[in-house]
């Protein structure tokens, strides 16, 4: 395992300029346009109540490849999920607290296995971290309810954000989109 130190003056100014991006980053983006009409769950939700739960809950309400990756941010193997195949129209929810996070709209094949999207259905319903666990730094995307991860962020997405959202399948469910 590789452990990073920091002096307190580094971690005290990183610390300032995260807390200056999070704040710019609460500019709403496109995302609720995303919805279809009838779509009955709540998309972007102010002041999200956090479920919190004991791993021996998560345990009991999750399957054990849900709970490895959701709960002890594990992986999955890609071109494994059948969301990847999920071309109708609909909302991709976090698997542990039904939090809409994806709809079918920003949906597109990244060609990397795992399901992608190029913006959640609203900023607020997901958050990023800071991910050193490989060579690489990376963003980590957890959903904003029950702090389930969900995978990560890139910079190598489709237009019109130019992010990649690429999502382990098993931390999603699909909720097909009604027919009115």
């Amino acid at each position: 395992m590789l452990r990073f130190h920091i002096n307190r003056r580094s971690f005290l100014s990183s610390s300032i300029a995260l807390g200056a991006f999070a704040a710019v980053s609460r500019v709403p983006i496109v995302g609720a346009s995303l919805l279809q009409d009838g779509d009955t769950k709540q998309a972007s939700q102010k002041g999200i109540k956090k479920v919190s739960k004991t791993d021996e809950e998560w345990k009991r309400i999750l399957t054990p490849d849900q709970y490895a990756v959701t709960r002890q941010k594990g992986t999955e193997p890609p071109f494994t999920s059948p969301l990847n195949h999920i071309h109708q129209q609909g909302i991709f929810e976090c698997v542990c607290c039904e939090l809409p996070l994806f709809s079918s709209k920003a949906k597109f094949d990244s060609g990397t296995g795992w399901p992608s999207f190029w913006e959640p259905i609203a900023k607020e319903n997901v958050r990023e971290e800071v991910d050193r666990t490989l060579a690489e730094t990376r963003s980590e995307v957890l959903c904003a309810r029950c702090d389930a991860h969900l995978g990560h962020v890139f910079n190598d997405g489709p237009k019109p954000t130019g992010l990649r959202y690429c999502m382990n399948g098993v931390a999603l469910k699909f909720a097909r989109q009604k027919k009115v």
